[in-house]
C-alpha cells in the first residue's frame, strides 16, 4: 500500500497520533457496536453479522487513516511493527496512549448511543469449555494471522489502498468468525480494555493483554530477521516503502 508515511516533524506525528486516536474510536465503535446491537437485538443477527461489521468498520478505517499513522489502532500491531523494524521505538508509548485515547470515547459512545448491552461488547472467552492454554492459543493465533496479513500489505510497492484495507480487515473479520466463539476473537489490547473499563467486566483482561502480544511479536520477530531494514536506512519507510495496517 504506497502513500506518504509519517516523517520526523511535528505536523507529521500530530497528524499521525490524530489518525490513531480517530481510528481507535471509529474500531471500538464498529467492533463492539456490533456486539452490543446483536445484543440489543436478542441475538438474532448473530456471527455473520458482528464479523461483517468488523470487515465493513476497518476496510473505511484503514483506507481512510492510513496514510497517516499506518493505520494500527491496536496496541500488538504497534509494538510488532517497532520490533520489525518498521517504525521508530519512539512512537510506541505515543501511539498506544492516542489508541487509548481513542478507545475510551468509543466505549462511553456505544454505551450512550447503541446501547448498555452485552458489556458494551466487551472481549469475554468461552472459558467454560475450553482450557486456559486453548484461550490464550486461539488469540495469539488469531493476532498472528493478523500481523502477517497487516505485514504483507505494509511491504507491498504499490498495493492499492482498497487492497491493503480490505485484506487487512478481512483477516480481522475471519479471525472474529473462527476464534471469536472461543477466545473472544480481540487481537486488539486496547479494542478489550475500552469497554471493559466502562462496563467493569474486567476479568478477563489478563488475556488479552498478553495473547495478542505473543502472536503479533513471534510473526514481527520472524518478519524483521528476514527483512530488516539495512544498516543506516529509515526504519519508518520499512523494507519496501510502503504500508498501511491497524487493528
Amino acid at each position: 500500500m504506497s502513500g506518504p508515511r509519517p516523517g520526523p516533524g511535528a505536523g507529521a506525528a500530530a497528524r499521525a497520533l490524530g489518525a490513531e486516536a480517530a481510528g481507535t474510536f471509529g474500531l471500538v465503535v464498529a467492533a463492539t457496536g456490533s456486539i452490543v446491537l446483536d445484543a440489543r437485538a436478542g441475538f438474532s443477527l448473530g456471527l455473520p453479522f458482528v464479523a461483517a461489521m468488523h470487515f465493513a468498520g476497518l476496510a473505511v478505517l484503514v483506507a481512510a487513516f492510513g496514510r497517516y499513522s499506518m493505520a494500527h489502532f491496536n496496541p500488538a500491531v504497534t509494538v510488532g511493527f517497532a520490533l520489525a523494524g518498521l517504525i521508530r521505538p519512539r512512537l510506541v508509548l505515543p501511539y498506544i496512549a492516542a489508541q487509548a485515547a481513542g478507545a475510551v470515547p468509543g466505549s462511553l459512545f456505544v454505551l450512550h448511543v447503541v446501547g448498555d448491552y452485552a458489556g458494551l461488547g466487551a472481549s469475554v472467552p468461552d472459558a467454560a469449555s475450553h482450557h486456559t492454554a486453548v484461550l490464550f492459543g486461539a488469540e495469539a493465533a488469531a493476532t498472528a494471522i493478523l500481523m502477517g496479513t497487516i505485514l504483507v500489505a505494509a511491504s507491498l510497492r504499490g498495493l492499492p489502498v482498497w487492497a491493503a484495507a480490505s485484506a487487512i480487515a478481512g483477516a480481522v473479520a475471519l479471525d472474529v468468525a473462527l476464534f471469536g466463539p472461543v477466545s473472544g476473537g480481540s487481537m486488539n489490547p486496547i479494542r478489550s480494555l475500552a469497554p471493559a473499563a466502562v462496563s467493569g467486566m474486567t476479568g478477563h483482561l489478563w488475556l488479552y493483554w498478553t495473547a495478542p502480544f505473543a502472536g503479533s511479536l513471534a510473526v514481527a520477530a520472524a518478519y524483521g530477521a528476514r527483512f530488516a531494514p539495512r544498516a543506516g536506512s529509515d526504519p519508518q519507510r520499512g523494507p519496501r516503502g510502503g504500508g498501511a495496517g491497524p487493528a
